[in-house]
């Protein structure tokens, strides 16, 4: 599939309704737009997403349709069908009980997570939740499979396997580690002190295992001094030195959400698109900002156009390759015909 005149499509940005809109189709179709997340307010039922992602890749073939779409607290599609899934720390739980069903279990949940998001039109959940459960970050929680980053990885990869059985991408986060600060990012700016050392041997370890396996990386809004002075998702030490350097990560670098409290360190919306942007980031994400008519998307995409312009931003070929790299192979799955399908049945049987 061919790229834009532009060469990257960076922003992934998000839609106030269950419909699309004229201002959502004339911001979908901008050349700049790569990517649409969709959130629980753009959901009343099945039928409604999947007219809407219809509509949505019938304006642009090549857009990326995610969701955070965990289980547990996170999981944004929850009636009509879809299963509830358990939070993540479940399959850490019974890993104590035993380890090898819970592997099989974790294959489960990624393969039902990923089938019925696909069956619908979705291209991508943002998970595994790669951070380790260290009992005092007050976002993460149940989302962490394990304090242990050994037993992390291992059932990250095995939900990793069942969402690629469903024929979906998967991004794990929050890179390096969001589970040793205790402050919530979306509201503050957490801090981590440990030394660089520290982080590698303990919270960032599944990122260097995995680092043939993962197909994306979002990377925390939390600041670690002994590192860098500027949150990991907007800092080329952490983003071009270790994790493309050192640890030799090749998959797309997803911006956590520009609006959070913890990037506001990084200025207005559009300093910090250009500041993750230039870090390493090939997708940008803002959220909820479409809600009172979406004048902050519309500032971004104008702004981004005349960075461009100024030689402020270079759009990154390597960046819309990757970006392109997390589109689904093959077309969804019908429900209907996902519903009598015996490997999906299988994997319902063996949730935890």
């Amino acid at each position: 599939m061919t790229a834009d005149v532009h060469g990257h499509a960076p922003l992934m940005l998000d839609i106030a309704g269950t419909e699309l809109d004229a201002n959502d189709r004339r911001r979908l179709q901008h050349p700049l737009t790569g990517g649409l997340i969709l959130f629980a307010r753009n959901w009343r039922d099945r039928a409604q997403l999947t007219a809407l992602t219809a509509e949505a890749k019938a304006l642009r073939p090549d857009l990326l349709i995610a969701v955070d779409h965990e289980g547990g607290r996170v999981q944004r599609f929850r009636s009509d069908g879809f299963t509830h899934l358990a939070p993540m720390r479940s399959l850490g739980e019974l890993w104590m009980k035993d380890a090898m069903a819970a592997t099989n279990a974790a294959t489960a949940a990624g393969h039902v997570l990923g089938a019925e998001l696909r069956a619908c039109g979705v291209d991508l959940s943002f998970t595994p939740v790669l951070d380790l459960d260290h009992g005092q970050s007050q976002v993460i929680g149940d989302r962490a499979f394990h304090r242990d980053a050994r037993v992390v990885a291992l059932l990250a990869k095995c939900l990793m396997h069942g969402l690629l059985q469903a024929g979906m991408a998967h991004c794990g986060k929050h890179f390096p580690g969001h589970g040793y600060a205790v402050a919530d990012s979306h509201v503050a700016l957490p801090v981590d002190k440990r030394s660089l050392k520290a982080i590698l041997a303990d919270d960032a370890r599944p990122y260097e295992w995995l680092s043939t396996a993962l197909c994306g990386v979002m990377p925390a809004h939390v600041v670690y001094p002994k590192v860098d002075a500027v949150p990991a998702g907007f800092s080329s030490r952490w983003l071009r030195e270790i994790l493309r350097g050192q640890l030799e990560f090749q998959g797309a670098i997803f911006s956590d959400d520009l609006s959070m409290a913890g990037a506001r360190a990084a200025g207005s919306v559009l300093d910090a698109a250009l500041l993750a942007l230039g870090a390493g980031c090939d997708m940008v994400l803002l959220c909820n900002q479409s809600l009172d008519g979406g004048a902050p998307i519309d500032r971004l995409l104008e702004g981004l156009d005349q960075a461009r312009s100024d030689g402020r931003w270079q759009p990154d070929g390597d960046s819309e390759a990757r970006r392109l790299d997390m589109l689904p192979l093959a077309p969804p799955l019908p429900w209907d015909e996902l519903m009598h399908q015996p490997a999906y049945q299988h994997a319902l049987e063996r949730l935890p």
